[in-house]
C-alpha cells in the first residue's frame, strides 16, 4: 500500500536548501545597506578636550555655575521625605503640588493660560498631533518639520494631512485655498485646519514667517477654523524677550493655538511643555496617550527647569551674577542686563557669520554658507560633508555632518551651532580649520 501523506514543505528536499532567513540576519542585512549609502547612524563620545560647535546648548547653561549652583540648592533644599522620584504617570502617582506650580510659573513667563508638561518635546508634538485634530479636520504642515511632527501626524485621526513648501507664505496660501475649494467643510469652518511649523528649524535655523501665516489664515478663513500649532524648540532661551521664543517676540501669542516649548536645548534640562488653553490642556490629560501612559518627571528634572526659567526670569548670567528680580505672584520686573548671555550670542553669531563669509573658495570646490540672520545655527553646504567635518573633528573641534535621511536627499551638510560660552579665538580656530580643508580641497583639484 502506498504512502499517500503529504511531506510538509518545510520539512521538503527542494526547501531544505533555503533555510528560513533568521531575524538578526535581516537586521544585519538593512544595517549593511544603510552602511552602504553611507547613512549608518552611531552613538559617540566627545572627546573631553574638544570644543563644542555641535551641541544645542545655545546659552552654555550646561556648564554654567549659576545653573549649577541654583540646581543645587533646589535639590539640597527639598524636604528628606521629598520623594525624587515620580513614582508613576502624572494621572496616578506621578503628579505633585510643584508640578502644578511649575506648570504654572512657565504659563505666566511665556503669557499663555496653562501649561502641560511632557517628558519630551517628541512626547508633546506625539501627543498632541495624535489627538487634538479631529477625524476629517485638515492639517497643513512645512516640509520640514521635526520627526515627531510627522509621527503624530501618522496616529492622527485627521482627515488630510497636506504638506506646504518650506517656509512659504504662498505655499501655504496655496495648500489652503485647495482645501477650501474641495471641501465645503473647511471653507464653512464645520471642519478645522491646523497649521504646523517650528518658529526656527533645527538643521537650517531659518525663522519662519510667522506673521505671513498668520495673513494668509486671516485672509481664507474667515470662521477662525484655522489654529496654529508651533514648534519652539530651538528659539527658547535665545531669541525673544527673556528667551521667551519667536512668538512672544513678535507679540503674537494670543493667535496661537499651541506652542510647544522643549528644554533639553538652550535650557540644559530636560522635557516639554505645550502652552495652550485650560480646555486644551484638559483634552490632552484625557486623550494623549504618550502623556497618559509614560511615568512622569521625578523631581531633579522639575528641579532643572525651575531652575533654567528662574535663570532667565532673573536675567541672571554667569558674567554678571544675580540681577534684581521682584515678583508679584509670577508678574516680573527685569533690568536692562537681562538678555546678557543672549547679546553675548547675537555677537558670536555676526562675528563667525562674518568669518564665514570671508573665506577664501575656489569654483572647482563646492562650499557655500548658510546662515538666516541672528539664528545660532550654520549649515556650511558642501559634497563632502563627512570629510570636512571629520578633518574639523580631527583638529580639535567639533561639528556633525548631516545626511539622509535625517534631511532630503541633495541637502547635505556641516552643521555649526554656537553657544554663548564659545570664544572668538575657538571662532578663529574653528574658522582657520575649514580654510585649511577648503585650500586641501583646491589642491587635490588641480592635482587632477
Amino acid at each position: 500500500m502506498s504512502d499517500s501523506r503529504v511531506i510538509p514543505a518545510a520539512h521538503s528536499a527542494s526547501s531544505s536548501s533555503h533555510p528560513p532567513q533568521s531575524l538578526v540576519n535581516a537586521l544585519s542585512r538593512a544595517l549593511s545597506r544603510r552602511e552602504a549609502k553611507s547613512a549608518r547612524r552611531r552613538l559617540t563620545v566627545l572627546p573631553q578636550e574638544t570644543v563644542d560647535f555641535s551641541s544645542n546648548d545655545f546659552l552654555s547653561l550646561g556648564t554654567s555655575p549659576a545653573y549649577r549652583n541654583r540646581f543645587m540648592t533646589h535639590l539640597n533644599n527639598a524636604p528628606d521625605s521629598f520623594p525624587f522620584a515620580s513614582g508613576g504617570s502624572r494621572l496616578l502617582d506621578g503628579n505633585s503640588a510643584y508640578a502644578e506650580e511649575l506648570e504654572r510659573f512657565v504659563a505666566d513667563f511665556h503669557q499663555a493660560p496653562t501649561a502641560l508638561l511632557f517628558n519630551s518635546g517628541f512626547d508633546a508634538n506625539v501627543g498632541v498631533l495624535s489627538s487634538i485634530p479631529q477625524p476629517g479636520d485638515v492639517i497643513l504642515y512645512d516640509e520640514l518639520i521635526h520627526a515627531s511632527a510627522h509621527e503624530g501626524m501618522r496616529l492622527s485621526r485627521a482627515g488630510k494631512r497636506v504638506m506646504f513648501p518650506h517656509s512659504s507664505a504662498a505655499g501655504l496660501r496655496d495648500a489652503l485655498e485647495a482645501q477650501i475649494n474641495e471641501d465645503p467643510s473647511v471653507r464653512n469652518g464645520t471642519k478645522n485646519v491646523f497649521i504646523v511649523v517650528e518658529s526656527i528649524y533645527s538643521m537650517d535655523g531659518d525663522v519662519a514667517p510667522i506673521k505671513d501665516f498668520i495673513q494668509v489664515v486671516d485672509d481664507l478663513l474667515p470662521h477662525q477654523n484655522g489654529y496654529f500649532m508651533v514648534d519652539e524648540a530651538h528659539s527658547t532661551g535665545v531669541f525673544g524677550p527673556r528667551g521667551s521664543g519667536v512668538v512672544q517676540e513678535l507679540g503674537v501669542q494670543d493667535r496661537m493655538f499651541i506652542r510647544v516649548h522643549t528644554f533639553g536645548k538652550a535650557l540644559a534640562s530636560h522635557g516639554a511643555m505645550v502652552l495652550c488653553g485650560q480646555e486644551t490642556k484638559d483634552y490632552l490629560i484625557n486623550y494623549a496617550r504618550s502623556l497618559i501612559y509614560t511615568t512622569a518627571l521625578g523631581f531633579p528634572f522639575l528641579a532643572s527647569i525651575r531652575t533654567a526659567y528662574e535663570l532667565l526670569a532673573n536675567g541672571e548670567t554667569e558674567s554678571v551674577g544675580t540681577i534684581q528680580f521682584m515678583q508679584s505672584g509670577h508678574n516680573f520686573a527685569f533690568t536692562n542686563q537681562e538678555k546678557q548671555l543672549q547679546l553675548r550670542v547675537q555677537e558670536l553669531i555676526r562675528h563667525l557669520h562674518t568669518r564665514l563669509h570671508s573665506l577664501r573658495t575656489d569654483q572647482s570646490v563646492l562650499f557655500e554658507v548658510d546662515h538666516f540672520p541672528t539664528s545660532p545655527i550654520f549649515s556650511l553646504r558642501t559634497s563632502k560633508p563627512r570629510q570636512l567635518a571629520a578633518f574639523c573633528q580631527q583638529n580639535g573641534f567639533i561639528v556633525r555632518a548631516i545626511m539622509p535621511p535625517t534631511i532630503p536627499e541633495g541637502k547635505e551638510r556641516v552643521r555649526v551651532c554656537l553657544h554663548s560660552g564659545n570664544t572668538e579665538a575657538e571662532i578663529e580656530g574653528l574658522v582657520q580649520t575649514i580654510q585649511s580643508w577648503l585650500d586641501q580641497c583646491e589642491m587635490r583639484s588641480a592635482n587632477l
